[in-house]
């Protein structure tokens, strides 16, 4: 970040703030000492800083001749002013937060621009594996093959590029995995874009909440866990629903086809049909307020055709099979009771 102060009455001055390590190859000098002499020293504080926790900032400033603009030669053999530090610990319940995401088996994957130091003290009282990290710098070396291949091992990226972030959510969706992305910045819009959720919060910057999916009104991890339980509880009703459905209208369009052929007229006309599927569907409406078993929110499940074809087939046949019997059982039993003379209310087609 570069700012021009035309205040001075000695003449304009630029000041940048940014990383360290790239400030020092700017800097020329620490007020009249050779920057060459403090640079190890600086670097160095500002390692046991970040080991602490503390976001470090440097600061520089070069002074300038009476213009209306600045340009990157403008900010070489500047001036090294010192370090800013910041301290933003992790929000109270976070750590719990992320053990409940771990037990519903949804892994967190940490992806930020800070320094090294700082996210493995952040991933220590997250309980991340904070000795599992890999750099921008390690990751520009690894192929992409590689990198799908180790991503799933990996909890915290650091010193991460902002079009890092999109090949890392790549990656993920490579190894198999449904990802979600969330981010509130500028350049998080290309990751948020390649996420199969985006997602981002009312207090981001409108570029990201355009690219996101979702759109959270409260920056808070458990929202997320509410909504990963409550998707998982209304996925397991949708697949009851999708079972019942299919294997009754497979068992009473299999049974209407077969009677067809033996049959002189019509078992049954399309307003009775639709009449059976309203029917039908009248008590399955029940299924959107059903509670699920624990084990079912516990982890994450897929659409598997090949598992509601094979429900339907075998349930709808085993459905029509009983009916059948049920069928013929009642067809004997209300000829037995016009052979004896009780009254019954059997059709005389039976």
């Amino acid at each position: 970040m570069n700012c021009v102060n035309p205040w001075r009455t000695t003449g304009w001055s630029s000041t940048i703030k940014i990383f360290l390590l790239v400030l020092l190859v700017l800097c020329c000098s620490l007020f009249t000492v050779d920057i060459g002499i403090v640079s190890e020293g600086v670097l160095e504080r500002s390692d046991e800083l970040g080991a602490d926790g503390f976001r470090c900032l440097a600061v520089a400033y070069r002074r300038l001749d009476k213009q209306s603009s600045i340009d990157m030669t403008d900010e070489m053999d500047m001036t090294f002013l010192g370090l800013i530090t910041f301290f933003d610990p992790p929000k109270t319940g976070v750590a719990d937060t992320i053990r409940h995401l771990k037990q519903i088996r949804v892994s967190l994957k940490v992806i930020t621009g800070d320094n090294s130091q700082v996210v493995a003290y952040v991933g220590e009282q997250l309980d991340l594996a904070g000795s599992n990290i890999v750099t921008g710098p390690q990751l520009r070396l690894l192929r992409n093959e590689a990198l799908v291949r180790r991503v799933n091992d990996v909890e915290i990226f650091a010193v991460i590029e902002p079009n890092q972030k999109e090949r890392v959510v790549l990656s993920l969706r490579k190894a198999g995995n449904v990802t979600g992305f969330m981010g509130d910045g500028i350049n998080d819009a290309s990751a948020l874009h390649a996420a199969d959720v985006g997602i981002s919060v009312d207090q981001a910057s409108q570029v990201a909440k355009e690219a996101a999916d979702i759109v959270l009104l409260k920056k808070d991890l458990g929202v997320l866990l509410d909504g990963v339980r409550l998707g998982r509880v209304t996925f397991a009703n949708m697949l009851k629903y999708v079972f019942m459905a299919t294997s009754a209208n497979f068992g009473n369009m299999f049974s209407m086809a077969g009677a067809s052929l033996f049959l002189p007229f019509l078992p049954l006309l399309s307003k009775q049909i639709l009449l059976t599927n309203l029917l039908t569907d009248l008590p399955e409406m029940a299924i959107a307020t059903d509670s699920v078993d624990p084990e079912v929110v516990d982890r994450p499940r897929r659409w598997d055709l090949k598992v509601i074809q094979r429900f339907m087939v075998v349930f709808g046949l085993l459905k029509q099979t009983w009916e059948i019997r049920a069928l013929d059982n009642f067809s004997s039993n209300s000829r037995h009771c016009t052979s004896t003379g009780y009254p019954c209310w059997a059709h005389p087609r039976f």
